[in-house]
């Protein structure tokens, strides 16, 4: 039987999850979000990041797609993204 808190989920584990990290556009900032990532994560593939910066280069928007074992190891990647004062905001 499936704990409730894992019965209340939609989400089916492990699955492929992209993270997106929006911060100023300063040097180095992927290199950030991924040092943070790679703490909840064994295994980043290859090609899983990918950087977008804004129409005047101010900002930068950082995805990267994990395969996600679990709703906590999502909850604590966020918590550590958002509790960086770099990080405007993870989605």
């Amino acid at each position: 039987m499936m704990p409730d808190k894992d019965r209340q989920s939609l989400m089916e584990f492990p699955c492929r999850f992209p993270i997106k990290v929006m911060g100023r556009a300063e040097t180095d900032f992927d290199a950030l979000v991924f040092g943070i990532i790679k703490r909840h994560v064994d295994d980043i593939h290859e090609g899983a990041i990918r950087t977008r910066g804004s129409r005047n280069g101010n900002f930068i928007a950082v995805t990267v797609t994990i395969d996600a074992h679990s709703r906590e190891q999502l909850d604590n990647i966020y918590m550590d993204l958002t509790a960086h004062e770099k990080i405007l905001m993870a989605l």
